[in-house]
């Protein structure tokens, strides 16, 4: 293999690590974060990427091996909990390996787009790898990965299949003095062109790996969109935080009679035209790019009704002080999507805000359209596609649900 990756030079040092009684509980629960106030004592001082060897209080035996992030709160992630084990070139490929095998059913409905690692919950907390075609984006949150990269990108191309990798940086890595890598850069291979095409349950979309939101495209609705293409022939659909078109593409190649896309970006609504265009379809795609609050208010204002509309915004809460506006966000919408719905249409609400929780994001819903007086069943409830695994209760963030109003 043809590498352009760098190696960070550093060989990683192996850290004693013990942990207070809450801290040791966690381990042994399986959870793959251990915060700073867990530590009672680390025998010398680690950097990023150190292996951090978790020992019991009483028995002074090895529970659980993790690696060391000095410059976050969440100072060790977990690789492997009850005993030791080598952090080698093998346990990377060992975990890679399993994470593909659980995603081959998804590989047998017309797809090619596909989340490889899903960080904590294969394994691997703070590595995002996702597949576009022929091109893998790796996408990392902690420099802990840095010393590791280059065994670990061995195995995520073979496996896959793909000639080319490309490498995206989170906000703080992309700031940080000590990042050996820029943000978009080539890791592997050559990459010709930054927008890739890719199949979605046989449904045509692009994605910029480059420029584009996370590693390009949001992987996790997607049997929503396939779900929602479904319900869509011969429909009016109003697709609200659209981005690129996910749901409003689906519909508009299974046959919708008219669909809207309504987004607060213009390049997005570009991206979302775009891949319209990538398929065959004989309705019509209209877009609005403008404050989503505000543009549904207007459309209420003139009367204006469809079959089926979508809602999914961006996470609302992004902390724990933003919980409580995000519920009342939330409110807003499932409010404003009811008056939008024709008789007999169909309200699909969700949420990808990992502190708000599927019983409450449901009951939210629940209690905002029994205020509305419109006799509505909630229809289907969905969480993760399977190539989005949730191993922890904060890994699980995606929650939609579809709601027939009569």
């Amino acid at each position: 293999m043809s590498s352009n990756n760098k190696i960070s030079g550093t060989i990683p040092k192996r850290l004693a690590v013990k942990l207070s009684a809450t801290g040791e509980r966690s381990v042994r629960s399986g959870h793959p974060w251990i915060f700073s106030e867990s530590i009672e004592k680390v025998n010398i001082e680690g950097v990023s990427g150190d292996i951090a060897i978790i020992f019991s209080h009483t028995k002074n035996k090895v529970i659980g091996i993790g690696l060391y992030d000095p410059d976050s709160p969440i100072r060790i992630k977990m690789l492997h909990n009850g005993g030791g084990a080598s952090i080698d070139s093998e346990f990377f490929s060992e975990k890679i390996h399993v994470a593909y095998t659980r995603r081959i059913p998804l590989f047998e409905t017309n797809t090619n787009s596909y989340r490889l690692l899903f960080g904590e919950n294969d394994g691997l907390p703070g590595f995002i790898a996702d597949v576009y075609d022929q091109v893998l984006v790796v996408k990392l949150y902690s420099e802990i990965w840095f010393p590791y990269l280059d065994s670990i990108l061995k195995v995520l191309v073979e496996v896959s299949g793909c000639n080319c990798a490309i490498i995206r940086l989170s906000r703080k890595l992309q700031t940080s003095d000590k990042c050996i890598y820029r943000d978009g850069e080539t890791i592997f291979g050559i990459l010709t062109n930054e927008v890739i095409e890719f199949v979605e349950h046989g449904v045509h979309f692009s994605a910029n790996v480059i420029k584009g939101h996370k590693t390009g495209y949001f992987l996790d609705h997607r049997a929503n969109r396939k779900l929602v293409g479904e319900l869509s022939k011969g429909k009016e659909v109003l697709d609200v935080f659209s981005y690129a078109g996910g749901f409003s593409v689906h519909a508009l190649a299974k046959g919708a009679k008219e669909v809207t896309s309504l987004d607060i970006s213009k390049q997005a609504l570009e991206a979302a035209r775009y891949n319209g265009k990538l398929n065959d379809y004989k309705g019509s795609h209209k877009t609005i790019a403008g404050d989503a609050f505000e543009e549904m208010t207007k459309m209420i204002h003139a009367k204006r009704t469809f079959d089926i509309v979508v809602i999914d915004p961006p996470s609302f809460a992004k902390n724990l002080k933003e919980i409580e506006v995000a519920k009342k966000k939330y409110t807003q919408l499932a409010v404003l999507g009811e008056q939008l719905c024709k008789k007999g249409g169909m309200l699909v609400l969700a949420s990808c805000s990992s502190r708000i929780s599927s019983d409450i994001f449901f009951e939210i819903n629940k209690v905002a359209l029994t205020n509305q007086l419109r006799k509505f069943s909630l229809h289907l409830t969905t969480g993760h596609d399977i190539d989005h695994p949730i191993s922890f209760n904060e890994g699980a963030y995606l929650k939609c649900a579809y709601y027939k109003l009569r």
